[in-house]
């Protein structure tokens, strides 16, 4: 559309390149930017913005003036779409630069640092579950042993008790019998 409309003023005003270049002091549009966070991603957002007076306000009174005038016009509405689709095309560049970040970040964590704590998780409930079955074990040695003692502490118990019944018995045989006392003597038959 800015070169119809250049070619219509060419046509009807004849070549104004040169009267263009000689009224060019200062750039009358001016870009700023500013930097947007969004998501925590630093977006470039640029604006354009005009300046000082329209020193193109005579260009072509002889003639084809309106024609030139709507090219200017028609040149300004494009380099104003022309900023903003380079503040879009800047945003999704970054912001592509951004997400192919995160999808490594992601596939790093999922395919490498999950699969090491899984192995390592795994490794410390093997771990714990052989001492516990060590535990359990040294467990039932213990009282297998105690087991064995107190069998053992009875034997020597019940030969303990045998022993002072025989001594007790023995004793009894030994002494003098009591004359005083009357025994039962079987009777002997001849």
């Amino acid at each position: 559309a800015v070169y119809f409309s250049l070619a219509e003023a060419t046509y009807s005003a004849g070549d104004i390149t040169q009267t263009v270049i000689q009224n060019a002091e200062k750039a009358q549009n001016k870009i700023k930017f500013q930097k947007d966070n969004v998501a925590g991603v630093q977006l470039t957002n640029f604006t354009m913005h005009t300046e000082g007076s329209d020193n193109y306000q005579l260009t072509g009174l002889g003639k084809g003036g309106q024609t030139v005038s709507r090219c200017k016009d028609t040149a300004q509405k494009a380099l104003k779409l022309l900023v903003e689709l380079a503040s879009l095309q800047t945003a999704f560049i970054t912001l592509d630069e951004a997400i192919k970040i995160t999808n490594r970040r992601v596939n790093g964590i999922e395919y490498v640092i999950i699969p090491r704590f899984e192995n390592t998780i795994a490794y410390v409930i093997e771990e714990l579950d052989e001492r516990d079955r060590e535990e359990f074990y040294r467990l039932k040695k213990i009282q297998d042993k105690k087991k064995i003692i107190r069998e053992k502490q009875k034997k020597i118990a019940l030969e303990l008790t045998k022993k002072e019944a025989e001594a007790t018995a023995a004793l009894e045989l030994e002494q003098p019998r009591n004359m005083l006392q009357p025994d039962h003597d079987p009777d002997i038959m001849f």
